[in-house]
């Protein structure tokens, strides 16, 4: 049997990859279908074992199969004899014909039809399965609500609006699990996150027993051609006990992780980012200072078009354009190589590469009255439809810039941690007068920095070096993370950061009175 198991995989690894060929990398996207790994699939089969009793039956389903990576490793790592059924779904002919003849006498049963459809059976102890990855916006109306209506049906959560594809199966998949049967998903982790994704953190919480998350390491993609960050989420179908843990698992296998930590239910409960584990401990709730007590954080400038919006000194004289319609703007950080922008006598930066962003409150008839030139390239920006896309069309002016003044500090949006440094994220002191476009962070102080920052002319330096110096795991655990290692700040993250160290920086007595006595600051 294993050999004939051996030549299936073969044979089945051989028709997945002839079958992919034959559509389109948009297609697939579309669909969501991405297949899984034959090492991860046998992994994720063992690690089901260990959490069943040894002699159980296997009453096995995959809502969506595909050409069945994961029956293959359930051959291979559970006896025939202990295989009671096995079920699969799989809604897209194009893999699932062949699949069904590549697995004919094998045990499997595979329905080509719609999963959301069926009409649940809840007799299954082994639920194994790695669902379509497809965005909300592919999903109409009409779908969304019948999916949202069936997935409360089945699980008792209605799902945000948000929500993927593969949030409506998994609630789906409650409907046909056994009393006490496990289920492992292998789905982005983003949901750990995001918003829409606190429904399906409700039903993990309160429906079933959370076991176990392990998440991949984001540098090690799990399916090449889908750039998303991968988890494993397992859970049982049988009430949470009280005083509950789940383990959380980072990096390596799901045997052998590179990290690891028990945490409690309760506090998931509070936790706004699970992916804040197994790295980062329980976050304190005592009212510790987080970043966002000293500044206030926005998103650069959307300009609408970069290239139109955002020229160099030579582009703009070379046009004829008045300077006085432009400010200053930082480039993207690939091209800003120092960490201090020193500022010329008029303010600008002094950099290599600068670049200045068109600004300005004038009206068009106002424009062409004075500044001709000016009012020619309007046009010549009209007439790529550049006033009509949504950003320029819902503003007053369609040329007109979000008010960005200049910040002391500004933070880097994106990063991955493979530079030189290990740092993802990079805090830039920025003495010009130069604004910022949304691929960076402007960090600008609040009243009380600010009176700080006059009495200590020294102090912005400090914060600055201190950001700089703080352990990667604090970012990174307040951030998110994209397969490939692409890490992303958003200003509400950035600004829950642990800021004990500004509080270390400060006299005692300036701090608010109030905080003083309630002691809600380190130092306090």
């Amino acid at each position: 049997m294993s050999r004939t198991i051996e030549t299936k995989e073969h044979d089945r690894l051989a028709l997945q990859a002839d079958l992919d060929v034959k559509k389109t990398q948009p297609e697939r996207n579309r669909l969501g279908q991405f297949a899984t790994p034959t090492a991860l699939a046998e992994d994720i089969l063992r690690y089901a074992a260990s959490l069943l009793p040894p002699t159980v039956k296997i009453h096995f389903l995959d809502p969506a199969i595909g050409t069945g990576s994961f029956y293959s490793a359930l051959l291979k790592v559970f006896p025939k004899k202990r295989i009671a059924e096995a079920l699969g779904f799989e809604l897209d002919p194009h893999y699932g014909k062949p699949a069904a003849h590549l697995w004919k006498d094998m045990g499997l049963t595979l329905k080509l039809a719609d999963f959301t459809q069926a009409a649940p059976s809840p007799r299954f102890n082994v639920t194994i399965c790695n669902p379509p990855y497809v965005r909300h916006h592919h999903l109409q109306n009409g779908e969304k609500t019948r999916l949202q209506l069936r997935t409360q049906q089945a699980s008792g959560i209605k799902m945000s609006g948000l929500a993927g594809l593969y949030c409506h199966f998994l609630g789906l998949s409650h409907a046909w699990m056994a009393e006490s049967g496990v289920a492992g998903w292998l789905i982005p982790s983003e949901f750990m996150d995001v918003n829409y994704g606190q429904a399906v953190k409700r039903y993990l919480l309160d429906r079933v027993t959370l076991l176990h998350i392990h998440r991949f390491d984001p540098n090690d993609v799990q399916f090449a051609d889908a750039l998303v960050s991968s988890a494993v989420v397992w859970f049982k179908n049988e009430p949470p006990p009280a005083d509950h843990e789940v383990k959380f698992t980072f990096g390596g296998t799901l045997f052998q992780p590179k990290l690891s930590r028990l945490v409690s239910t309760r506090a998931l409960a509070l936790e706004p980012k699970w992916t804040r584990f197994p790295v980062a401990g329980i976050r304190s709730r005592d009212g510790a200072p987080t970043l966002g007590d000293f500044f206030q954080i926005k998103r650069g400038i959307a300009t609408g078009d970069n290239s139109f919006f955002i020229l160099s000194e030579e582009e703009i004289d070379a046009r004829g354009l008045p300077r006085e319609v432009f400010t200053p703007i930082l480039p993207s950080p690939r091209y800003l190589q120092q960490d201090e922008v020193l500022a010329r006598k008029d303010g600008s930066p002094d950099i290599q590469r600068r670049r200045f962003l068109l600004d300005t409150k004038l009206t068009e008839e106002e424009i062409h009255k004075h500044f001709p030139a000016l009012h020619t390239y309007l046009e010549a920006g009209k007439s790529r439809g550049l006033h009509e896309r949504y950003l320029c069309n819902h503003r007053a002016l369609w040329y007109g810039q979000e008010n960005r003044p200049a910040a002391p500090i500004v933070c880097t949006y994106l990063g991955r941690g493979d530079t030189k440094t290990g740092r993802p994220f990079r805090f830039i002191l920025n003495s010009s007068r130069a604004t910022v476009a949304n691929v960076y962070l402007a960090l600008y102080p609040t009243p009380l920095m600010a009176r700080e920052m006059a009495r200590d002319p020294e102090l912005l330096r400090k914060v600055w070096r201190a950001l700089n110096e703080l352990p990667v795991g604090i970012l990174l655990g307040e951030g998110r993370v994209y397969g490939g290692g692409l890490h992303k700040l958003e200003p509400r993250e950035l600004s829950n950061v642990p800021a004990a160290f500004i509080v270390d920086l400060l006299p005692q007595n300036s701090l608010p009175k109030r905080s003083r006595q309630l002691g809600l600051f380190a130092g306090a």
